[in-house]
């Protein structure tokens, strides 16, 4: 089992930057991928930005270019760096693991929350 703790929310305003960690622990495998999710008010769950064991990366466009998703496995460690915030990005961020699923088939599947099957508790950003 993996337990995934976050931590590095917060209140912004529009413009500013925050980073999320993600504090990985438990039976995780050198083939798990990795991902950061954020559920707004709408309460729809959306892939933020996700990495597989190869290092392949993949954004929700309307991330790119503003958010850094990187793994430290030495650390143990996800992070995403958030740069020039939007009020858009208003939502519980959510760090998951896909511990024992298939290699993902693209980029789509890698955002897809339905493919992680651990989670952490979640925190919450606010931009004004």
């Amino acid at each position: 089992q993996v337990h995934l703790v976050e931590s590095g929310g917060g209140a912004v305003q529009s413009g500013g930057s925050l980073r999320l960690s993600c504090a990985v622990s438990g039976n995780t495998g050198s083939s798990d991928c990795m991902g950061w999710f954020r559920q707004g008010s709408d309460g729809k769950r959306e892939g933020v930005g996700t990495i597989d064991s190869n290092g392949r990366i993949s954004y929700v466009d309307s991330v790119k270019g503003r958010f850094t998703i990187s793994l430290r496995r030495a650390e143990n460690t996800v992070y995403l760096q958030m740069n020039n915030l939007e009020p858009e990005g208003t939502a519980m961020y959510y760090c998951a693991a896909d511990a024992g699923a298939p290699p993902p088939i693209s980029d789509y599947d890698l955002l897809a929350p339905v493919r992680y099957n651990s989670w952490g508790q979640g925190t919450q950003v606010t931009v004004s």
